[in-house]
C-alpha cells in the first residue's frame, strides 16, 4: 500500500485540487470524487492484468500495460505505441508538474528561488537513479504514508475548527456540482471537466502508470495486488483530495475564474473572503487575484489557520508527495525502456533517460505553471487513450480473477492464483511460479 501511494500522492492532491477549485469552482471537488469511482474500477482492472500478465527478469518483477496489451491483445505493435507514449510522458512532459509545484511551494513559504530548488530535486533524483543511493528512495517511500496521515490530521483540526461550516460546505460542492448554486451556475461544464482531469491526474486511475509498480509486488494471487491499488485511488481522493479541498473552502483562500470570459472583461465570478485576523477574526478582506491557483492556495488555507505552520509545512508535505512521484515516473520509464529494448542497447537507453528525467525536472522549475500543466495533460492524455482502449478489450481475464479470488476466500482459503484452471493464457510467469512452488 506505502508503494501505491507513494505513486498516486502527489503534485495533484495539493496544487491539482485547488487548481480545480479555482477554475471550475467548488463543485469540481464532486465531480473529482466522481471519477475516483470509476477510478478505482480501472485502477483494480490494469493493476490486476499487470500482475496476470509480467514478466520476472534478473530477480525483479517487470509489468504493466505494454506487457498486457502484447499477451493479452496478441498486438505487439499496439504496446510498442504505449510504451512509446509512456516514455514521452514519463521523461519529457509530466516531470515537470511535480518540479514546478515543489519550487513554487517553496518560494512562497521559504523565499528560495526556484532554479535553487531545481537543482536541489536534480541532484537528490540522481543521487537515486544515477548514483543508486536506494537509502533515499526508501526514506522517502517510507516518509510519504506518514506525510499522507499528518496533512490529513492537520486538515482534520481545520475541520473541528470549523466544524458548525461543515453542512454549509458540502451543500456549496453539490450544489456548485449541477449548477445550482446561483454563482456558479454559469460554469458547471468547466466543474465536471477540471474535477474531472485533476482527479484522473492525482489517483492515476486509467493512465496506466500504477500498473507498473503493481506488477512488482510479489504475490499469490493477481487480485490482491489490483483491491489493494483499487483502495488507493479512495485514499488519495476521498481522503487526501478532500482534506485538501474542504481546507480551501472552510478557509475561503481562494478564486474562481471563468475560463470562457470575453477577453478584455474580468473573468473572476468569486472572489473568497476570510478573517483578518484568523477565523475568529471579525474584520472581512479579499482573497489578492494576484495569487496564482494552485498550491499557493492550500498555503495560505493551512497558514490563516494555523499561522506561521501552514506555508512550511504544505510546502515540506508537497516535496515529498511530489518528488516521489518523480521518482515512480523514472521507475515507469526504465520499464518500458526494458519493453523496447534489450543488451547493450536498453543500457544505452536507460541511461538517455536518466538524462532526460533530470533535464525535464529542472526545467519544470523555472517555466510557468500554466505551461507545466498543459504538458502534463498532454502526457496524460498519451497514454490513457491507448491504456483505456486496451483494457476495455482485455479485461475479462481480470474479472475472472476476481471472481476466483472471491471464490477461494469465501472456501476460506489463501488464494492461490492458477491460470491454466481459468483458461486465462499468455500467463507464463505464473505457471512457472506455481511449478517452483510444488518443487519446494
Amino acid at each position: 500500500m506505502s508503494i501505491a501511494l507513494s505513486g498516486r500522492v502527489g503534485t495533484g492532491n495539493i496544487a491539482g485540487t485547488a487548481t480545480a477549485i479555482g477554475m471550475g469552482g467548488p463543485g469540481a471537488v464532486f465531480w473529482m470524487w466522481a471519477i475516483a469511482f470509476i477510478g478505482a474500477a480501472t485502477a483494480y482492472v490494469e493493476s490486476t492484468l499487470a500482475q496476470i500478465y509480467k514478466e520476472e527478469k534478473e530477480t525483479e518483477y517487470r509489468g504493466g500495460p505494454a506487457f498486457y496489451i502484447e499477451k493479452g491483445m496478441g498486438q505487439k505493435w499496439f504496446a510498442i505505441i504505449f510504451a512509446i507514449a509512456a516514455l514521452i510522458a514519463m521523461l519529457i512532459l509530466m516531470p515537470g508538474v511535480q518540479s514546478n509545484a515543489i519550487a513554487g511551494a517553496v518560494e512562497n513559504a521559504f523565499g528560495i528561488e526556484t532554479w535553487i530548488t531545481g537543482l536541489i530535486i536534480v541532484v537528490l533524483l540522481g543521487a537515486i537513479i544515477i548514483g543508486g543511493v536506494k537509502s533515499i528512495a526508501n526514506a522517502a517511500q517510507v516518509i510519504v504514508p506518514f506525510m499522507a496521515l499528518a496533512y490529513i490530521i492537520m486538515a482534520i483540526i481545520i475541520i473541528v475548527m470549523n466544524i458548525s461550516e461543515v453542512p454549509t460546505v458540502f451543500a456549496l460542492i453539490f450544489s456548485s456540482a449541477f449548477g445550482a448554486q446561483e454563482v456558479f451556475g454559469g460554469i458547471i461544464g468547466s466543474a465536471i471537466a477540471w474535477g474531472v482531469k485533476r482527479g484522473i491526474y492525482s489517483n492515476e486511475a486509467g493512465q496506466g502508470t500504477g500498473a507498473h509498480p503493481a506488477a512488482a509486488a510479489e504475490v499469490s494471487h493477481p487480485a490482491k495486488q489490483g483491491i489493494v491499488q483499487a483502495a488507493s485511488v479512495y485514499i488519495d481522493t476521498l481522503l487526501i483530495c478532500s482534506a485538501t479541498a474542504f481546507m480551501i473552502l472552510f478557509t475561503g483562500m481562494y478564486n474562481v475564474q471563468d475560463e470562457k470570459a470575453a477577453e478584455g472583461t474580468d473573468p473572476y465570478i468569486h472572489i473568497g473572503e476570510f478573517n483578518q485576523n484568523g477565523l475568529s477574526g471579525e474584520e472581512q478582506m479579499t482573497f489578492a487575484k494576484s495569487i496564482k491557483e494552485g498550491a499557493a492556495y492550500t498555503q495560505y488555507a493551512v497558514e490563516s489557520s494555523l499561522p506561521g505552520f501552514g506555508a512550511p509545512f504544505v510546502a515540506i508535505a508537497l516535496f515529498f508527495f511530489a518528488f516521489t512521484t518523480i521518482m515512480a515516473y523514472y521507475y515507469i520509464a526504465e520499464t518500458n525502456v526494458a519493453y523496447l529494448f534489450k543488451g547493450k542497447t536498453e543500457k544505452i537507453f536507460i541511461w538517455l533517460a536518466k538524462l532526460a528525467i533530470l533535464v525535464a525536472a529542472f526545467y519544470g522549475t523555472v517555466r510557468t505553471s500554466d505551461l507545466a500543466w498543459a504538458m502534463g495533460d498532454v502526457g496524460l492524455g498519451l497514454m490513457v487513450w491507448v491504456n483505456v482502449i486496451a483494457i476495455l478489450i482485455i479485461m475479462k481475464p481480470a474479472i475472472v480473477a476476481l471472481k476466483d479470488y472471491e471464490k477461494q476466500k469465501k472456501e476460506g482459503k489463501d488464494p492461490v492464483f492458477d491460470p491454466r484452471k481459468l483458461g486465462i493464457k499468455g500467463a507464463d510467469f505464473w505457471i512457472d511460479y506455481n511449478e517452483k512452488r510444488k518443487n519446494k
